[in-house]
């Protein structure tokens, strides 16, 4: 399925929507670079560098495209400023699609015998639980036999929430008290899941980072309790990052992938910010998928990331034209 058939109108005007902010704030600074200036030069590329850095395009990305950047203009010997975005696309486009890191094409979880179990992660504020309770809500409305476990069971509020989540989504839930351990919680949810002949089990995790020690003991105390009913699991441990964040979201993805096995990404909260620029930077530099971004408070609003869709929905309207 080509990622047109899939982005509906809709979904495409989320999207457009989610990234106006970083829209208006990129375009608007390299407009400032490249007014009453005729050709890309040095000195235009040189300022193009910090744009994108104060974007939260990661350094390392940013060097990455400008030194793809340089190589065109050298080939091409005169680019026009009024080439520099369709040139800045194709650049960031080929750059994510080298990754070689597939898109998901929509809600779908590999065919099994027993539940397909995510682990969810991430620090406490960045929409984990609110990520959840859209997954499941997604999840569900595919068919697909939703359980929760509520394996945060330091927050009251974080049990709450799913709670409510999975009542609003027309899912079942298996929780403990306030303060239970969380590896017990994860255990009798995955049996629960077994039992019931459920599809899906998504585990929501303690949003804690006060180091990294006790965190990756935590997730792996979690995991190896759950191995005891599922041998493989969690088939996926998705750390969810709040895109607002910018550069210290890249500094979490960096501890939690330090922490536990994270092969999957959801990046929360970009209609709100002017840092979409971060989706790229993460993207590139960790090589783990980004599945899913929030582009609005809606429970349809979390979309599956398609690198060509991304992409194009942050360059359509912009001109640099001087």
């Amino acid at each position: 399925m080509g990622w047109k058939s899939f982005f509906t109108k809709d979904k495409k005007e989320d999207l457009n929507q989610g990234l106006e902010k970083t829209k208006q704030s990129l375009f608007s600074k390299i407009a400032s670079t490249v007014a009453g200036k005729s050709k890309v030069d040095d000195e235009v590329l040189d300022e193009l560098e910090e744009v994108l850095v104060s974007s939260d395009v990661s350094v390392k990305t940013t060097l990455k495209i400008i030194e793809r950047l340089e190589i065109r203009v050298k080939e091409d010997k005169y680019i026009s400023v009024g080439q520099l975005n369709e040139l800045l696309k194709q650049e960031i486009t080929k750059l994510l699609i080298e990754n070689n890191l597939d898109d998901v094409s929509d809600y779908t979880v590999p065919e099994r015998d027993i539940p397909h179990v995510i682990m969810v992660v991430g620090v406490n504020g960045v929409g984990k639980t609110t990520t959840i309770g859209k997954l499941a809500h997604q999840y569900n409305k595919k068919g697909y036999k939703v359980v929760l476990g509520a394996a945060d069971t330091f927050r009251a509020a974080a049990v709450e929430q799913l709670t409510i989540w999975a009542e609003r989504v027309g899912v079942n839930i298996v929780k403990q008290g306030m303060g239970s351990d969380p590896a017990s919680v994860a255990f009798d949810t995955l049996q629960s899941a077994k039992a019931s002949n459920a599809d899906v089990v998504l585990i929501d995790t303690a949003g804690r980072l006060h180091n990294k020690v006790n965190l990756m003991n935590e997730l792996t105390k979690i995991k190896n309790v759950m191995q005891k009913v599922i041998p493989d699991a969690p088939h996926e441990i998705l750390l969810v990052l709040d895109g607002s964040t910018g550069q210290n979201a890249i500094e979490q993805a960096e501890q939690f992938i330090k922490a536990t096995e994270v092969n999957s990404l959801a990046l929360t909260k970009l209609d709100g910010t002017a840092k979409g620029g971060v989706v790229i930077g993460i993207s590139d530099q960790f090589k783990i998928p980004v599945k899913f971004i929030g582009v609005g408070e809606g429970v349809e609003q979390l979309q599956v990331f398609n690198k060509k869709a991304f992409i194009d929905a942050m360059f359509e309207g912009s001109n640099f034209n001087s």
